[in-house]
């Protein structure tokens, strides 16, 4: 879908919302609906052009890059937003309430005057962005790619003795000589006992005998990736094994039953109840897996409590755990295009457990 068009489906959710114009601050709703590159700018839509607004930084850009006027900041964006409000006589302008802070509405409504009212609206871009078009899934699966096959090039750098950090500075270093423009998160790399962190980013510990999480992601072409695989250094005992065992059951079981008009929290329980019947419940406390695309966390999220069904052609993770507190943990990630039968594996990457 051209950006054109995607523009034209903004403009029909304004006419059903009663809205004369809907100014987009997301970064990354700015980028999916322009294609934009740059950093900063904001973006009015109206029912008959497409306004943006962008300081002296990006003008040359904006012009090479948006099917749009563009619009010059001379003081302040909230100044240049309100007088092209104002000079256009609009009554209702809706404005993304997850992006737009108090102050900022506050200092917004201060160059306009009159019958002016601005309705906070929800997800009007993301939703679109949810189902994700061919040439977005095809530039996920370039991301995944690389990071895959750097991770299967890393993995021998992981050995006693090597601190974490020291172990994510030579694996960005890689993605970023293959293409990267940056990581899509802090880089995750969590050992022994700290492998029972979900969210244990790489610190000054050295590797020891135990499991090392690797959780990391790119960012290429503007989409992002996402990976986490578990390996273990040394010999793995009963309950390594067992554990690891039951987060790949668990991943496989979603991988293997997942489809589209699932509702999430359906999604969730195919990989927790198999978790849960094994024991582990307790020890797992995160959601299965997120929707990726130009962010890394995005809609449409898979938890025991969202609400909602996932249609074909979203990109999400699966992404199960287990962690038990001053011993370790395991966490399995792939990403995945969700079909009307089932789902397409983007990440090619073993899942067996490597032993080092």
């Amino acid at each position: 879908m051209r950006f054109g068009e995607r523009q034209h489906k903004i403009r029909e959710r304004l006419q059903l919302e009663n809205l004369d114009a809907l100014l987009v601050t997301s970064m990354p709703n700015i980028r999916y609906l322009t294609g934009f590159t740059g950093s900063t700018a904001q973006l009015l839509i109206t029912e008959s052009e497409t306004l943006f607004i962008t300081d002296s930084r990006y003008v040359v850009q904006a012009e090479r890059q948006v099917a749009g006027r563009v619009v010059k900041v001379e003081e302040s964006y909230l100044k240049t937003v309100g007088e092209t409000i104002r000079e256009a006589r609009f009554r209702r302008v809706g404005f993304e309430s997850a992006h737009v802070t108090y102050q900022q509405l506050n200092d917004l409504f201060k160059p306009v005057t009159g019958t002016l009212m601005f309705v906070p609206t929800t997800e009007l871009v993301e939703s679109l962005r949810l189902v994700k078009e061919p040439e977005e899934i095809e530039a996920i699966r370039r991301a995944v790619r690389v990071t895959s096959d750097v991770f299967e090039e890393w993995i021998e750098e992981i050995k006693p003795g090597v601190r974490e950090c020291d172990l994510a500075l030579e694996l960005e270093y890689r993605l970023r000589r293959r293409g990267a423009e940056k990581m899509s998160f802090d880089t995750i790399i969590a050992s022994g006992q700290r492998s029972a962190l979900p969210h244990g980013v790489a610190s000054d510990k050295r590797i020891d005998r135990g499991f090392v999480v690797c959780d990391f992601g790119i960012v290429l072409d503007g989409y992002c990736s996402d990976i986490t695989r578990t390996v273990y250094v040394g010999n793995p005992d009963g309950q390594a094994r067992e554990i690891y065992g039951t987060v790949l059951s668990a991943q496989l079981n979603c991988e293997q039953h997942i489809r589209s008009g699932m509702e999430s929290r359906a999604i969730d329980a195919l990989t927790r109840d198999v978790i849960t019947a094994r024991g582990y419940g307790e020890q797992y406390g995160h959601s299965t897996g997120h929707g990726v695309g130009l962010e890394v966390h995005e809609a449409p999220r898979l938890s025991k409590t969202a609400n909602g069904v996932v249609p074909a052609g979203a990109v999400v993770t699966v992404e199960p755990g287990v962690y038990v507190p001053e011993w370790g943990g395991v966490r399995i990630e792939d990403v995945v295009v969700v079909t009307e039968t089932g789902c397409e594996v983007l990440t090619p990457t073993p899942k067996e457990l490597i032993v080092l």
